[in-house]
């Protein structure tokens, strides 16, 4: 990317504060709407040269769609794009690239079977003889990225046989080796530990410092406070107030803007509700992949958070529960009675065991589908009449209200899920199981809160202050192991250090 013509050179910033340089980007005005969406209404943003810029907002706030103009993806209806003071139009995603635009998007956008280096070199590989590609100079070059990141993985690996953590690596150093002069980074840290988060800010800050303009998209307020100079809030699709410097708001203030509530009081689900019985219990699991000695209980009408770190085996654990992965030794007991759940369908059909994946892309819905087909496919059987036909006007009948109920933002019924926010696609995998009439839900890295008082639920993430938020009681894992219980009282700075102290 830095090699277009347009791309511009990289300085450095004079100044101290890292705040101080030329605006490189303006947006004006920027409007987009879809059929019965107004996604965008006439957003502003500036971004500064040196400057690392958080975007945030609500899920369905419009953050997605500003970053997919920016980037080539969507044509604004009306609005400007001036980089460097030059209006331009971004037609096509190697438009954005051409300008110095890079973008590394939540979803994973690798080739799988390519390496680690032809991936992160695959724009502009070098070239040798004859203008073949000179693989030896892609990894020598590559490795130099990977290095400047501390990914300990080899160039030569292929994308297949990574984790989650490092691929979203390997996309990070993909955008930055293209030397350009902004990058666009949407939730970078939703896989990585805080040690990998660590080193990533660490290279973030360095970039700004080189001159390097930063939009980082995050709904971890957190980290938007620990890193970012500058603050621009989304709100329905609109500017929720001014942009604002991140020493000039509190936390509360923001939240506020997010929310459009006077108080942050009720960012805390009422859950005064008396908990019920047992739904699930597992006794003295052993797992085949990782799980060791893990005894947990979960009641109807609460939210259990199982919090630990990348890697923590959370997630294997949860795909041992529904049949996916093997429970080896131990006891799983559903409603009281010992389960041997052999899949994901005999987790729904026999034990009404849901569970929402944390790649949704691939695994949590059929992409080409329409919403409601995505959330009435695990009850199609249950809407066919006699001669196996389903009414369009019962399936609209059946989801309109899971779709009022979660406030999934879409132009109709049958738009395509594939269109809709990153958090309106976890609604809808959300709503194909409450469709289904799951006893327990369990939800992997949600984007979305989880608040259905007849249900029980597991939360899984790695967001702590999401599972401080939601959770009634959190349990902690570490190396396929629980290693503490917590009952929550919402108190952010208590039950964090208590949980601190059983990561490690």
């Amino acid at each position: 990317m830095g090699n277009g013509p347009t791309a511009g050179t990289i300085t450095k910033n004079d100044s101290t504060n890292g705040r101080g340089g030329p605006v490189i980007l303006e947006m004006r005005g920027i409007s987009k709407a879809f059929v019965g969406v107004q996604a965008l209404d006439a957003v502003d943003l500036t971004l500064h040269q040196g400057e690392i810029l958080a975007l945030v907002g609500e899920n369905g706030a419009g953050k997605s769609t500003l970053i997919k103009v920016l980037t080539g993806l969507y044509q604004a209806d009306r609005g400007e794009i001036i980089l460097a003071g030059e209006k331009v139009a971004l037609s096509s995603p190697r438009d954005a690239i051409k300008h110095g635009i890079a973008h590394v998007p939540q979803e994973r956008n690798l080739i799988p079977f390519f390496s680690v280096g032809e991936n992160i070199m695959l724009e502009s590989p070098p070239k040798g003889r004859f203008g073949l590609i000179d693989f030896h100079a892609v990894h020598a070059e590559a490795a130099k990225w990977l290095d400047l990141l501390n990914v300990p993985v080899d160039s030569r690996t292929p994308v297949t046989g990574l984790s989650v953590a490092h691929r979203q690596l390997v996309e990070i150093a993909r955008a930055i080796s293209r030397e350009g002069r902004i990058l666009v980074l949407d939730e970078p840290t939703a896989s990585l530990t805080p040690l990998e988060t660590k080193v990533l800010f660490a290279i973030l800050r360095n970039l700004r410092d080189q001159g390097v303009a930063i939009i980082f998209v995050s709904h971890k307020l957190e980290e938007v406070f620990e890193l970012c100079d500058s603050i621009t809030v989304l709100r329905d699709g609109k500017n929720a107030g001014d942009q604002a410097k991140a020493e000039s708001i509190t936390r509360d203030e923001l939240i506020t803007r997010m929310v459009g509530r006077a108080t942050v009081a009720q960012e805390i689900p009422d859950r005064s509700g008396a908990r019920g019985e047992a739904i699930l219990e597992l006794r003295h699991v052993f797992t085949a992949v990782g799980a060791e000695d893990v005894s947990l209980t979960v009641h109807r009408g609460e939210i259990l958070g199982l919090y630990g770190l990348v890697g923590a085996g959370r997630t294997e654990l949860a795909k041992a529960i529904i049949g996916v992965e093997k429970v080896v030794s131990g006891e799983v007991v559903v409603g009281g009675r010992t389960a041997h759940i052999k899949s994901a369908k005999d987790a729904l059909m026999r034990h009404r065991i849901g569970y929402v994946s944390e790649n949704r892309k691939e695994e949590g819905l059929i992409q080409i589908l329409s919403l409601m087909s995505n959330v009435s496919i695990t009850i199609w059987r249950r809407l066919q009449n006699a001669i196996g036909w389903i009414s369009g006007r019962s399936e609209r009948k059946t989801v309109q209200p899971y779709v009022d109920q979660l406030d999934i933002k879409a132009p109709s019924l049958l738009t395509p899920v594939s269109s809709l926010s990153g958090g309106n696609q976890q609604k809808v995998s959300v709503a194909k199981w409450l469709a289904a009439g799951v006893e327990l839900l369990i939800v992997d890295e949600p984007t979305v809160g989880i608040d259905v008082r007849t249900k029980g639920n597991i939360l899984i993430s790695s967001d702590m202050a999401e599972v401080v938020r939601l959770s009634d009681r959190i349990l902690v894992m570490r190396h396929g192991r629980i290693t503490g219980e917590i009952e929550n009282t919402h108190d952010y700075a208590v039950t964090s250090d208590k949980i601190m102290k059983f990561i490690h």
